[in-house]
Protein backbone atom coordinates (compact mmCIF):
# COMPACT_ATOMS: atom_id res chain seq x y z
CA UNK A 1 0.00 0.00 0.00
CA UNK A 2 1.39 3.24 -1.07
CA UNK A 3 0.88 6.25 1.37
CA UNK A 4 2.88 8.85 -0.78
CA UNK A 5 1.50 12.19 -1.80
CA UNK A 6 -0.01 12.52 -4.88
CA UNK A 7 1.57 15.62 -6.92
CA UNK A 8 0.85 19.59 -5.59
CA UNK A 9 -2.39 20.79 -6.64
CA UNK A 10 -4.60 23.40 -5.63
CA UNK A 11 -6.98 21.30 -3.85
CA UNK A 12 -3.99 18.91 -2.04
CA UNK A 13 -3.36 22.44 -0.32
CA UNK A 14 -6.85 22.22 1.80
CA UNK A 15 -5.93 18.36 2.85
CA UNK A 16 -4.29 17.89 6.40
CA UNK A 17 -0.61 16.69 6.23
CA UNK A 18 -0.20 13.20 8.37
CA UNK A 19 1.80 14.71 10.45
CA UNK A 20 0.00 15.01 13.41
CA UNK A 21 0.94 13.84 16.99
CA UNK A 22 0.20 10.38 17.39
CA UNK A 23 -2.03 9.71 20.24
CA UNK A 24 -1.31 6.69 22.26
CA UNK A 25 -3.66 4.46 23.99
CA UNK A 26 -2.33 5.59 27.33
CA UNK A 27 -3.14 9.64 26.29
CA UNK A 28 -4.71 11.56 29.17
CA UNK A 29 -6.54 14.83 27.92
CA UNK A 30 -5.74 18.34 29.37
CA UNK A 31 -8.36 19.29 31.25
CA UNK A 32 -10.46 21.38 29.91
CA UNK A 33 -12.96 24.16 31.38
CA UNK A 34 -16.84 22.96 30.43
CA UNK A 35 -18.05 26.06 29.55
CA UNK A 36 -17.38 28.31 26.37
CA UNK A 37 -15.38 31.40 26.48
CA UNK A 38 -17.12 34.62 26.78
CA UNK A 39 -16.52 35.44 23.55
CA UNK A 40 -18.58 32.87 21.82
CA UNK A 41 -21.20 34.30 20.03
CA UNK A 42 -24.87 35.36 21.62
CA UNK A 43 -27.40 33.00 22.13
CA UNK A 44 -29.48 34.84 19.38
CA UNK A 45 -26.65 34.24 16.64
CA UNK A 46 -26.76 30.68 16.98
CA UNK A 47 -30.19 30.14 17.17
CA UNK A 48 -30.14 32.20 13.71
CA UNK A 49 -27.45 29.76 12.25
CA UNK A 50 -28.72 26.44 13.94
CA UNK A 51 -30.69 25.26 11.29
CA UNK A 52 -28.13 25.42 8.65
CA UNK A 53 -25.86 23.07 10.60
CA UNK A 54 -28.83 20.15 10.47
CA UNK A 55 -29.55 17.59 7.53
CA UNK A 56 -31.85 18.50 4.69
CA UNK A 57 -35.60 18.42 6.12
CA UNK A 58 -36.60 15.37 4.39
CA UNK A 59 -33.23 13.42 6.48
CA UNK A 60 -35.31 12.05 8.88
CA UNK A 61 -38.42 10.64 6.72
CA UNK A 62 -36.00 8.97 4.63
CA UNK A 63 -34.43 7.13 7.64
CA UNK A 64 -37.72 6.11 8.66
CA UNK A 65 -38.43 4.67 5.28
CA UNK A 66 -35.32 2.86 5.38
CA UNK A 67 -34.34 5.31 2.37
CA UNK A 68 -31.41 5.52 4.33
CA UNK A 69 -29.44 2.24 5.49
CA UNK A 70 -30.05 3.04 9.07
CA UNK A 71 -28.36 -0.79 10.19
CA UNK A 72 -24.97 0.79 8.53
CA UNK A 73 -25.69 4.23 10.07
CA UNK A 74 -25.87 2.89 13.52
CA UNK A 75 -22.97 0.62 12.99
CA UNK A 76 -21.32 4.46 12.49
CA UNK A 77 -22.03 5.89 15.46
CA UNK A 78 -20.95 3.39 17.41
CA UNK A 79 -17.82 3.10 16.05
CA UNK A 80 -17.17 6.99 16.16
CA UNK A 81 -18.36 6.85 19.94
CA UNK A 82 -16.13 3.44 20.71
CA UNK A 83 -13.22 5.79 18.88
CA UNK A 84 -14.10 8.61 20.72
CA UNK A 85 -14.38 6.80 24.06
CA UNK A 86 -10.86 5.02 23.52
CA UNK A 87 -8.68 8.18 22.72
CA UNK A 88 -11.03 10.45 25.03
CA UNK A 89 -12.05 13.30 22.56
CA UNK A 90 -14.05 15.71 23.82
CA UNK A 91 -17.80 14.90 23.62
CA UNK A 92 -18.14 17.45 21.24
CA UNK A 93 -15.76 15.85 18.40
CA UNK A 94 -18.19 12.49 18.94
CA UNK A 95 -21.46 14.79 17.96
CA UNK A 96 -19.48 16.72 15.18
CA UNK A 97 -18.53 13.27 13.65
CA UNK A 98 -22.06 12.25 13.32
CA UNK A 99 -23.80 15.50 12.48
CA UNK A 100 -21.14 15.56 9.50
CA UNK A 101 -22.33 11.77 8.70
CA UNK A 102 -25.99 12.98 8.58
CA UNK A 103 -25.42 16.20 6.50
CA UNK A 104 -23.43 14.45 4.40
CA UNK A 105 -26.35 11.30 4.03
CA UNK A 106 -28.75 13.78 3.66
CA UNK A 107 -27.17 15.59 0.49
CA UNK A 108 -25.71 12.51 -0.94
CA UNK A 109 -26.69 8.61 -1.65
CA UNK A 110 -24.26 5.94 -1.09
CA UNK A 111 -24.37 2.51 -2.47
CA UNK A 112 -25.98 0.26 -0.02
CA UNK A 113 -25.09 -2.69 -1.62
CA UNK A 114 -21.64 -2.78 0.35
CA UNK A 115 -20.56 -1.08 3.84
CA UNK A 116 -16.89 0.65 2.69
CA UNK A 117 -18.78 3.32 1.50
CA UNK A 118 -20.28 3.90 4.96
CA UNK A 119 -17.29 3.28 6.69
CA UNK A 120 -14.97 5.50 5.04
CA UNK A 121 -17.06 8.50 5.27
CA UNK A 122 -17.31 7.61 9.10
CA UNK A 123 -13.25 7.82 9.18
CA UNK A 124 -13.37 10.78 7.61
CA UNK A 125 -16.24 12.68 9.60
CA UNK A 126 -14.54 11.75 13.00
CA UNK A 127 -10.98 12.84 11.40
CA UNK A 128 -12.68 16.12 9.91
CA UNK A 129 -14.35 16.34 13.79
CA UNK A 130 -10.90 15.67 15.69
CA UNK A 131 -9.08 18.49 13.46
CA UNK A 132 -11.61 20.89 14.39
CA UNK A 133 -11.69 20.25 17.86
CA UNK A 134 -8.93 18.30 19.27
CA UNK A 135 -5.33 19.75 20.12
CA UNK A 136 -3.66 15.85 19.31
CA UNK A 137 -4.87 13.90 16.66
CA UNK A 138 -4.01 10.53 15.48
CA UNK A 139 -2.55 9.15 12.18
CA UNK A 140 -5.48 8.73 10.32
CA UNK A 141 -4.48 4.47 10.14
CA UNK A 142 -4.29 4.55 14.14
CA UNK A 143 -8.20 6.19 13.88
CA UNK A 144 -9.25 2.70 12.38
CA UNK A 145 -9.31 1.07 15.67
CA UNK A 146 -11.95 -1.92 16.55
CA UNK A 147 -10.78 -4.84 13.47
CA UNK A 148 -12.64 -2.66 10.56
CA UNK A 149 -13.94 -4.75 7.75
CA UNK A 150 -11.64 -2.57 5.79
CA UNK A 151 -8.20 0.10 6.09
CA UNK A 152 -8.62 2.94 4.19
CA UNK A 153 -4.95 4.38 3.13
CA UNK A 154 -4.60 8.03 4.33
CA UNK A 155 -4.54 9.47 0.88
CA UNK A 156 -8.35 7.81 0.25
CA UNK A 157 -9.33 9.17 3.62
CA UNK A 158 -8.34 12.48 2.68
CA UNK A 159 -10.07 12.40 -0.48
CA UNK A 160 -13.27 11.55 1.22
CA UNK A 161 -12.68 14.16 3.62
CA UNK A 162 -12.54 16.83 1.01
CA UNK A 163 -15.68 15.55 -0.75
CA UNK A 164 -17.47 15.55 2.73
CA UNK A 165 -16.42 19.44 3.36
CA UNK A 166 -17.57 20.50 -0.30
CA UNK A 167 -20.84 18.74 0.16
CA UNK A 168 -21.22 20.74 3.07
CA UNK A 169 -20.41 23.88 1.91
CA UNK A 170 -17.15 24.25 4.07
CA UNK A 171 -19.44 24.62 7.05
CA UNK A 172 -17.83 22.26 9.68
CA UNK A 173 -18.03 24.89 12.60
CA UNK A 174 -21.72 23.59 13.40
CA UNK A 175 -23.85 24.49 15.76
CA UNK A 176 -24.29 21.88 18.22
CA UNK A 177 -26.44 21.26 21.33
CA UNK A 178 -23.29 21.99 23.79
CA UNK A 179 -22.97 25.56 22.56
CA UNK A 180 -26.02 26.46 24.42
CA UNK A 181 -25.49 24.29 28.02
CA UNK A 182 -23.69 26.75 29.76
CA UNK A 183 -26.48 29.40 28.71
CA UNK A 184 -29.34 27.16 29.74
CA UNK A 185 -27.90 25.86 33.03
CA UNK A 186 -26.97 29.23 34.38
CA UNK A 187 -30.97 29.66 33.67
CA UNK A 188 -32.09 27.43 36.20
CA UNK A 189 -32.63 28.24 40.22
CA UNK A 190 -30.45 25.18 41.08
CA UNK A 191 -27.39 26.21 39.23
CA UNK A 192 -26.18 28.68 42.02
CA UNK A 193 -22.86 26.68 43.29
CA UNK A 194 -20.42 25.57 40.81
CA UNK A 195 -20.43 21.97 41.99
CA UNK A 196 -24.37 21.77 41.42
CA UNK A 197 -23.40 23.56 37.59
CA UNK A 198 -20.50 21.07 37.13
CA UNK A 199 -22.81 18.39 37.44
CA UNK A 200 -25.63 19.35 35.36
CA UNK A 201 -23.56 19.80 32.81
CA UNK A 202 -21.54 16.39 32.86
CA UNK A 203 -25.34 15.16 32.96
CA UNK A 204 -26.34 17.23 30.37
CA UNK A 205 -23.39 16.43 27.94
CA UNK A 206 -23.66 12.28 28.32
CA UNK A 207 -27.51 12.64 27.62
CA UNK A 208 -26.32 14.53 24.36
CA UNK A 209 -24.34 12.31 23.19
CA UNK A 210 -26.20 9.32 23.50
CA UNK A 211 -29.11 10.99 21.49
CA UNK A 212 -27.03 10.19 18.35
CA UNK A 213 -27.60 6.85 18.36
CA UNK A 214 -31.50 7.17 18.04
CA UNK A 215 -33.05 8.37 14.50
CA UNK A 216 -35.99 10.35 16.01
CA UNK A 217 -33.84 12.98 17.54
CA UNK A 218 -32.96 14.26 14.20
CA UNK A 219 -36.27 16.05 14.07
CA UNK A 220 -35.06 18.49 16.78
CA UNK A 221 -32.72 21.77 16.60
CA UNK A 222 -29.86 21.90 18.69
CA UNK A 223 -31.46 24.37 21.26
CA UNK A 224 -34.38 22.16 21.55
CA UNK A 225 -31.89 19.31 22.55
CA UNK A 226 -30.02 21.10 24.70
CA UNK A 227 -32.40 22.58 26.67
CA UNK A 228 -34.56 18.92 27.03
CA UNK A 229 -30.89 17.42 28.05
CA UNK A 230 -31.03 20.32 30.78
CA UNK A 231 -34.24 19.56 32.17
CA UNK A 232 -33.62 16.12 32.37
CA UNK A 233 -30.42 16.76 34.02
CA UNK A 234 -31.88 18.90 36.61
CA UNK A 235 -35.22 16.34 37.34
CA UNK A 236 -37.48 18.84 35.93
CA UNK A 237 -40.87 17.40 34.03
CA UNK A 238 -42.24 19.17 31.94
CA UNK A 239 -45.54 16.82 30.60
CA UNK A 240 -47.71 19.18 31.13
CA UNK A 241 -49.24 21.09 28.31
CA UNK A 242 -49.40 23.81 30.26
CA UNK A 243 -45.83 23.56 31.86
CA UNK A 244 -43.37 26.28 31.11
CA UNK A 245 -39.87 26.28 30.68
CA UNK A 246 -37.71 28.11 33.44
CA UNK A 247 -38.11 31.80 33.13
CA UNK A 248 -35.50 33.40 31.22
CA UNK A 249 -34.63 29.90 29.28
CA UNK A 250 -34.77 32.07 25.41
CA UNK A 251 -38.41 33.47 24.20
CA UNK A 252 -37.49 31.67 21.00
CA UNK A 253 -36.73 28.65 21.95
CA UNK A 254 -40.04 26.85 20.76
CA UNK A 255 -41.57 24.69 24.16
CA UNK A 256 -43.29 22.22 22.50
CA UNK A 257 -39.97 21.08 20.28
CA UNK A 258 -38.41 21.29 23.89
CA UNK A 259 -41.13 18.85 25.60
CA UNK A 260 -41.22 16.59 22.70
CA UNK A 261 -37.57 16.00 23.13
CA UNK A 262 -38.03 16.35 26.53
CA UNK A 263 -40.42 13.16 26.53
CA UNK A 264 -38.38 11.24 23.70
CA UNK A 265 -35.46 11.52 25.83
CA UNK A 266 -37.06 10.67 29.22
CA UNK A 267 -38.16 7.27 27.34
CA UNK A 268 -34.98 6.12 25.09
CA UNK A 269 -31.82 7.77 26.88
CA UNK A 270 -32.24 9.15 30.76
CA UNK A 271 -32.42 5.29 32.55
CA UNK A 272 -29.94 3.76 30.42
CA UNK A 273 -27.71 6.77 30.71
CA UNK A 274 -27.53 7.11 34.13
CA UNK A 275 -27.26 3.13 34.40
CA UNK A 276 -24.14 2.64 32.20
CA UNK A 277 -23.25 5.98 34.36
CA UNK A 278 -22.87 3.94 37.33
CA UNK A 279 -21.52 0.99 35.97
CA UNK A 280 -18.71 3.30 34.25
CA UNK A 281 -17.56 4.69 37.47
CA UNK A 282 -17.64 1.10 39.13
CA UNK A 283 -15.17 0.00 36.27
CA UNK A 284 -12.74 3.05 36.73
CA UNK A 285 -12.08 1.76 39.74
CA UNK A 286 -11.16 -0.99 38.74
CA UNK A 287 -7.48 -1.45 37.91
CA UNK A 288 -6.46 -0.87 34.20
CA UNK A 289 -6.66 -3.89 31.90
CA UNK A 290 -3.24 -5.45 31.74
CA UNK A 291 -3.27 -6.32 27.85
CA UNK A 292 -3.63 -4.23 24.73
CA UNK A 293 -7.56 -6.81 24.15
CA UNK A 294 -8.71 -5.67 27.88
CA UNK A 295 -7.80 -1.47 26.73
CA UNK A 296 -9.83 -1.95 23.63
CA UNK A 297 -13.07 -4.00 25.67
CA UNK A 298 -13.17 -1.32 28.19
CA UNK A 299 -13.28 1.36 25.86
CA UNK A 300 -16.38 -0.10 23.93
CA UNK A 301 -18.53 0.53 27.34
CA UNK A 302 -17.64 3.82 27.56
CA UNK A 303 -20.59 5.17 25.66
CA UNK A 304 -23.94 4.77 27.01
CA UNK A 305 -26.37 1.84 25.45
CA UNK A 306 -29.82 3.31 24.37
CA UNK A 307 -32.93 2.05 22.28
CA UNK A 308 -31.42 2.30 18.53
CA UNK A 309 -32.88 2.23 15.16
CA UNK A 310 -32.19 -1.97 14.78
CA UNK A 311 -35.47 -1.99 17.63
CA UNK A 312 -37.40 -0.57 14.26
CA UNK A 313 -36.83 -3.36 12.30
CA UNK A 314 -38.18 -6.58 11.82
CA UNK A 315 -35.83 -9.58 11.97
CA UNK A 316 -36.64 -10.70 8.31
CA UNK A 317 -35.03 -6.74 7.86
CA UNK A 318 -31.85 -7.04 10.12
CA UNK A 319 -31.08 -10.39 8.44
CA UNK A 320 -31.52 -9.11 5.36
CA UNK A 321 -29.44 -5.70 5.87
CA UNK A 322 -27.20 -7.37 7.55
CA UNK A 323 -26.65 -10.25 4.95
CA UNK A 324 -22.57 -10.63 3.72
CA UNK A 325 -22.27 -10.41 0.18
CA UNK A 326 -20.44 -13.41 -1.16
CA UNK A 327 -17.30 -11.66 -2.22
CA UNK A 328 -16.68 -9.54 0.12
CA UNK A 329 -12.85 -9.64 1.65
CA UNK A 330 -12.45 -8.94 5.20
CA UNK A 331 -9.78 -5.94 6.00
CA UNK A 332 -9.04 -5.10 2.22
CA UNK A 333 -8.61 -1.65 0.60
CA UNK A 334 -11.69 -0.83 -0.37
CA UNK A 335 -11.97 1.60 -3.79
CA UNK A 336 -11.11 5.48 -3.62
CA UNK A 337 -13.96 7.43 -2.83
CA UNK A 338 -15.88 9.16 -5.80
CA UNK A 339 -14.52 12.15 -7.17
CA UNK A 340 -16.63 15.00 -7.65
Amino acid sequence: MSHSPDSPSAASNFLCREHAIEVTSDHHRPPTPPFPDSDDPPITCLLDTEVHHMPEKDYLRRCRDRSIDVTARLDAVNWILKVHAFYQFSPVTAFLSVNYFDRFLSLCSLPQSSRWPFQLLSVACLSLAAKMEESRVPFLLDLQLFEPEFVFAPKTVQRMELWVMSNLKWRLRSVTPYDYLHYFITKLPSSSSSESTNQFFSTASNLILSTTRVINFLGFTPSAVAAAAVLCSAGRGIASPDAQLPLGFHDRVNNEMVRCCHQLMEEYVVDTCYASSSAIKARLAEPPPSSPVGVLDAATCVSCDTPSERNFLSSAEVQQQEAEPPNKRLRSNAPDAPQR
